[in-house]
């Protein structure tokens, strides 16, 4: 008996962060200026997949006009989740062409709604809630940043 009681000892005070799904170190990402049809906004890139898959999640405010532009390597049908996001956001969805195809309104922490882009599409877009519609974007619109972020 007494094996395992040093065996749990060793183990909480070797790991005493176990178990605590909150607290995630930051990832670092490049920031670009990119823009929406003429509205500016100051995203991170997440094109790596660690990057993709992290996404906001844990972070606890996004500034005005700041957002994360997700790149995929090949274009396809996306879908993203609120999973550990703890504040409101809006995603866009883009073509190869940079062509608005989808925006929603996402509510932070979902777990079972699914956000589904409706075609193929290269890029997603996160902004703060309501950023899309009160900038009056909508299907159709066009991104707009450098070419060496520009997806295959």
């Amino acid at each position: 008996m007494k094996p395992s009681v040093f065996a749990v000892i060793f183990f909480l005070l070797l790991f005493p962060a176990a178990g605590r799904g909150e607290y995630q170190s930051p990832i670092y990402l490049e920031k670009a200026v990119i823009y929406v049809n003429e509205h500016p906004l100051v995203v991170e890139i997440a094109n790596t997949e660690p990057s993709r898959q992290r996404g906001l999640m844990f972070r606890k405010k996004l500034p005005e006009n700041e957002g994360m532009l997700f790149i995929f390597p090949s274009e396809d049908y996306l879908t993203f989740w609120m999973k550990n996001t703890l504040i409101p956001l809006s995603i866009a969805y883009f073509n190869k062409d940079k062509r608005m195809v989808d925006t929603y309104e996402m509510e932070p922490n979902q777990t079972k709604t699914l956000y589904h882009s409706s075609e193929k599409v290269l890029y997603a877009l996160e902004a703060n809630k309501g950023w899309f519609a009160k900038k009056g974007l909508g299907r159709f619109a066009v991104l707009k940043m450098e070419s060496r972020f520009i997806g295959k």
